[in-house]
C-alpha cells in the first residue's frame, strides 16, 4: 500500500508548545530567582552552623547547597526544553526536565542519609551548641526559604521539574523550622541532643517525598503509561466509537515529560473504509477524550505487518517494518 501522511494531526503539537511555553518561561524565571536566593543564604547558613556547632544548621545548609545546584539544573532544564528538536534528538529536549527531577531526588537521598549518619555520631558524643546565634541564623533561613517557596509555588504544579524544585525548597523550609525549634529548646533547657534528633526527623520526611518524586520521574523515563490513562481501555474505546476500526493492537501510550502524552498504535480497518478519514478520527478521539496530544496511527487491512504474532489479545508493541504510516 502506498504511504499516506496525515499532517493535520500536527496542529495540536504547535498549540501545546505555545501553551506550555507560557508556563515554561515563567517557571524558568521563578526557578532562577529561587536558585539565587538559596545559593546566597546557603553560604551564610553554613558559616553559622560551623560557628554555633549546630548540626541542624549545617544540615539545612547542606540541603540548601544541593538545592541551589538542583535549582540551577532545573533552570537549565527549562532553558534546554525551549530548544527545537534536532535530527539527532527528534523529540527535542523536553525530557531533560524529567531527568533533572530524577537526579534531584537522588541528591536529596544522599544528603538526607549523610545527615542521619552525622546525627548518630552527635547522639553518641554530643557537642556544645550556641543557641542564640543559631536561632538568629535559623530564623533568617526560614524567611529566605518561605520567600523561595512562594516564588516557586505559583508555577506549574504538573511539571515534574517544578515539583522537584519545590520539594527541595520545602525540605529547606522544614530544616529551618527544625533548627528554630532546636535552638529554642537548647536556649530553654540546654539539652543539645534535640539538634541531631530534629535533623533526623526532617531528613526522614524529605526521604519519603524524594522517593515519590524519583518514582514518578522514573516512570516517565521508562516510558510507562501515564497514571491518568489506561491503555487497554483507550484501545477498547477506539474500537467501539470510531467507525471503520475493527481492532486496535500493538498500542504504546507514554509521556514525554510528565505532561505531554503520546501514543502509537496499529488500527485494523474494515474492508472498503477510507483509511485517511479513520486515522483522522482516531487522532481526534485520542486528543479530545484522552488528552493524547500526538499519535502515530498505522492502518492495516487484513493481516498485521508484524506477521507471525498472535495479537488478538496483545496490545503491546513489536518493531515493525513501516507501511501505511500516518504521522
Amino acid at each position: 500500500m502506498a504511504h499516506s501522511h496525515d499532517h493535520s494531526g500536527h496542529d495540536h503539537t504547535r498549540h501545546d508548545h505555545g501553551a506550555g511555553h507560557v508556563h515554561g518561561s515563567t517557571d524558568k524565571k521563578r526557578v532562577l530567582i529561587a536558585a539565587c536566593l538559596t545559593g546566597g543564604f546557603m553560604i551564610a547558613e553554613a558559616l553559622g552552623g560551623l560557628f554555633t556547632g549546630s548540626l541542624a544548621l549545617l544540615a539545612d545548609a547542606g540541603h540548601m547547597l544541593a538545592d541551589s545546584i538542583a535549582l540551577g539544573l532545573a533552570w537549565y532544564a527549562f532553558h534546554l526544553a525551549g530548544r527545537p528538536a534536532t535530527g539527532r534528538l527528534t523529540y527535542g529536549f523536553g525530557r531533560v526536565k524529567t531527568l533533572v527531577a530524577y537526579t534531584n531526588g537522588i541528591a536529596i537521598f544522599v544528603i538526607a542519609l549523610w545527615i542521619v549518619y552525622e546525627a548518630w555520631g552527635r547522639l553518641q558524643a554530643p557537642v556544645p551548641v550556641l543557641g542564640g546565634p543559631m536561632l538568629v541564623v535559623a530564623i533568617l533561613g526560614l524567611v529566605v526559604n518561605i520567600g523561595c517557596f512562594f516564588v516557586l509555588h505559583g508555577g506549574d504544579r504538573e511539571s515534574l521539574n517544578m515539583r522537584g524544585a519545590i520539594l527541595h525548597v520545602l525540605g529547606d523550609l522544614l530544616g529551618s523550622a527544625a533548627a528554630i525549634v532546636a535552638a529554642l529548646v537548647i536556649l530553654a533547657t540546654g539539652w543539645t541532643p534535640i539538634d541531631p534528633i530534629l535533623s533526623v526527623l526532617v531528613s526522614l520526611l524529605i526521604l519519603y517525598t524524594a522517593w515519590s518524586l524519583m518514582r514518578e520521574a522514573a516512570h516517565v523515563l521508562l516510558e510507562g503509561v501515564p497514571p491518568t490513562l489506561d491503555r487497554d481501555l483507550i484501545a477498547r474505546d477506539l474500537e467501539t466509537t470510531v467507525p471503520g476500526v475493527r481492532e486496535v493492537h500493538h498500542m504504546h501510550v507514554w509521556s514525554l515529560d510528565g505532561t505531554s502524552n503520546m501514543a502509537t498504535l496499529h488500527a485494523c480497518l474494515g474492508a472498503g473504509v477510507d483509511a485517511y478519514q479513520v486515522v483522522s478520527a482516531v487522532k481526534k478521539r485520542l486528543a479530545s477524550e484522552h488528552g493524547i496530544s500526538h499519535a502515530t496511527v498505522e492502518p492495516e487491512f487484513g493481516q498485521c505487518a508484524d506477521n507471525g504474532d498472535d495479537h488478538d489479545h496483545d496490545h503491546g508493541h513489536h518493531a515493525a517494518p513501516h507501511h501505511s504510516h500516518y504521522h
